[in-house]
């Protein structure tokens, strides 16, 4: 009879690739999200991450590709303080070739009851999102390719804790 495989010895890393789309971001950062690393972080920062590669991945969708289907990659490390996160797609380029500041956008709130919410912006509130969540941000395209790298910081998280070890088994549920 084979040996059930020990859970401990899983790869703490994950390389994912597939066609965007709104529906495919939807459905493989589900996929994501029950697997190592991520299976492995405490909830919070489970919600963080997949917060972050949300807003990521749904920009590649939108923007890269302009709503047209194209390949995106996915890497993800844990690493010491984190998860080390690598995404890679051939769309288009950032504009000017670099990121968004992240500035978030001038808000001007209804002063009465009368006055509809939909007035409020209904972006660009994404990039400030992930400049605030993540650290070593960086970008460049060369070959074709955007590259987008960023750490997601766990701090409690550390290269000996191992996938379905007590790192606090309390916090991850």
């Amino acid at each position: 009879m084979p040996q059930v495989p020990d859970p401990a010895c899983r790869p703490a890393d994950l390389h994912l690739a597939f066609l965007v789309s709104p529906v495919t971001v939807r459905d493989n950062l589900a996929r994501m999200l029950t697997m190592p690393p991520l299976s492995d972080l405490p909830k919070e920062a489970r919600g963080v991450a997949e917060l972050v590669l949300a807003e990521v991945l749904n920009n590649v969708a939108e923007h890269a590709y302009a709503n047209e289907t194209g390949l995106v990659t996915v890497t993800l490390r844990r690493v010491a303080g984190g998860v080390a996160c690598h995404i890679v797609d051939q769309g288009a380029a950032m504009p000017n070739g670099k990121l968004p500041d992240g500035k978030l956008p001038a808000i001007h709130l209804p002063s009465g009851p009368d006055q509809a919410l939909d007035t409020l912006p209904e972006g660009g509130f994404g990039w400030h999102l992930i400049r605030s969540l993540t650290e070593d941000l960086t970008y460049s395209y060369a070959g074709g390719a955007n590259r987008l790298c960023f750490l997601l910081p766990v701090p409690e998280l550390s290269l000996t804790d191992k996938p379905g070890s007590q790192i606090s088994q309390a916090t991850r549920d």
